[in-house]
């Protein structure tokens, strides 16, 4: 069954040119993952410095998978580094 994940950063206005890097290759990364369907990234209205990633996989294992990646876990302390903050995750089935 899809999984559907919310993927919520904080903090997104510090530092915005290393971070969009930082976004560009994760996504890049992402994109060759198992399992890998969509995403999309918005920006909260209200608070400009929030952003969500709705990420859509073909199974939670595959999500997690990607998730426990070295690869990915290495990209995601880089950000969270930058942010001052951790990434949230909430994962949904459809």
């Amino acid at each position: 069954m899809a999984v559907k994940i919310f993927i919520t950063r904080k903090g997104i206005d510090k530092n915005i040119i290393e971070l969009t890097v930082l976004l560009k290759k994760m996504r890049s990364l992402t994109l060759n993952q198992p399992g890998y369907i969509y995403g999309e990234t918005l920006r909260r209205i209200d608070q400009p410095d929030e952003c969500v990633v709705i990420s859509t996989w073909r199974s939670r294992e595959d999500w997690e998978n990607w998730l426990n990646s070295p690869q990915r876990q290495s990209v995601q302390s880089e950000i969270d580094l930058l942010l001052g903050d951790t990434t949230e995750y909430a994962v949904y089935e459809e």
